[in-house]
């Protein structure tokens, strides 16, 4: 089963929903690593829904030539993202998604959605710092 969530961006208001992997060590730090620009978040929000963010796996199994995104609309679907009024609407509960991501003031945050427990709003919490690999 996957961890579900969904990306986007305050300025832009845009964003779209990722199947797998979403908890904060995982799409939050690759996130962090890959995506860290205005310009690279709106590139792989632009490509619309994905299934998984960082993968090399192609929707058949195959091995990708490069590592990144796999979108939906790599296998013929039209995902395009979801453009929300504000903030809070942004941040409405949809009990499919367990976190979500916002690139906003230069920086990503998460905010976990407590999908579990109808009483909580959601919670601003924090992205683990990428681990650099020693060369």
């Amino acid at each position: 089963m996957g961890t579900r969530s969904r990306i986007g961006i305050q300025l832009k208001d845009n964003s779209v929903y990722c199947h797998w992997d979403g908890y904060p060590e995982f799409n939050g730090v690759k996130l962090v690593e890959h995506f860290n620009s205005y310009d690279k978040a709106s590139e792989l929000i632009d490509g619309g829904d994905i299934s998984a963010l960082w993968t090399n796996v192609g929707w058949n199994n195959e091995t990708l030539e490069k590592t990144g995104p796999l979108y939906y609309s790599s296998r013929g679907e039209d995902l395009a993202p979801r453009l929300d009024s504000d903030l809070c609407e942004y941040l409405s509960l949809d009990e499919s998604e367990e976190y979500h991501y916002l690139f906003t003031n230069g920086q990503w945050v998460c905010y976990n959605m407590n999908q579990f427990d109808d009483t909580k709003l959601p919670e601003l919490i924090d992205i683990p710092t990428p681990v650099i690999a020693p060369n």
